[in-house]
């Protein structure tokens, strides 16, 4: 491993080390979620490896204890993460080059820190050769902490008491997530729309309840967005 090498992956470290903190307690709680969910300790952590996405295994852990069909829970997770194949757009240009084994690898590691960090770091310096590993740095630190993070929650969650119901951690968690993007019009139209519709839809054959909401909320999104995009076009002739 030469010096260019070393000193990419000890920035990844370095520039992600203070998002850290933020992931154990995530990670800590989507282990419990999957014992709350019945799941054993091994699936648990399988989740980890196999989904490596917070909230989708969060929803999952949940639709599975709610006894959700197979294809409502995959196709549930694969909407939640529908950011993530815009993340792979905006970095194809700069990785798609690579050997199949690295963009196998990037592609599997992809979350939010890494796409943050790593698409900062490209506009800010340019492509190098060595980026590639300052994107391992990043990625690899991340899923290393979670699978911990996982497992700690998935030991933890098998010693609490049923009685406690820790299961309502989970609406705490996804308001968290919510509450700081929801900064413009057509975004609160999309949490309104969709948590209404979620919540009249709860009895939905299927349990498909939440993911007619995230659609509804999706759409409704999407066209207020459109409408103002054509206000202000319409204003600036």
């Amino acid at each position: 491993m030469d010096k260019d090498t070393q000193q990419a992956l000890l920035a990844g470290l370095r520039d992600v080390s203070p998002m850290l903190p933020g992931v154990v307690p995530f990670g800590m709680l989507a282990g419990i979620a999957a014992i709350e969910a019945g799941m054993g300790a091994m699936a648990g952590l399988g989740m980890s490896v196999i989904i490596f996405a917070g909230a989708s295994q969060l929803i999952v852990a949940q639709l599975i204890a709610e006894g959700a069909l197979p294809l409502v829970i995959i196709a549930t997770a694969l909407l939640i993460n529908l950011r993530m194949v815009m993340y792979s757009a905006s970095l194809a240009p700069f990785y798609g080059g690579l050997p199949f084994r690295w963009k196998a690898s990037i592609a599997y590691l992809l979350t939010d820190q890494a796409y943050a960090l790593t698409i900062t770091r490209f506009f800010g310096e340019g492509p190098a050769a060595h980026q590639r590993w300052y994107y391992m740095g990043v990625a690899v630190t991340v899923w290393l902490l979670w699978l911990l993070s996982t497992a700690l929650g998935v030991m933890l969650g098998a010693t609490v008491p049923a009685a406690w119901q820790i299961g309502f951690a989970l609406p705490l968690v996804f308001l968290v997530l919510l509450v700081p993007v929801v900064n413009d019009r057509p975004t609160v139209v999309a949490a309104v729309v969709g948590g209404s519709v979620a919540v009249l839809a709860y009895d939905a054959p299927y349990h498909m309840g939440l993911t007619i909401g995230a659609v509804a909320g999706i759409v409704c999104g999407v066209l207020t967005e459109t409408l103002f995009s054509r206000a202000r076009d319409d204003a600036d002739v």
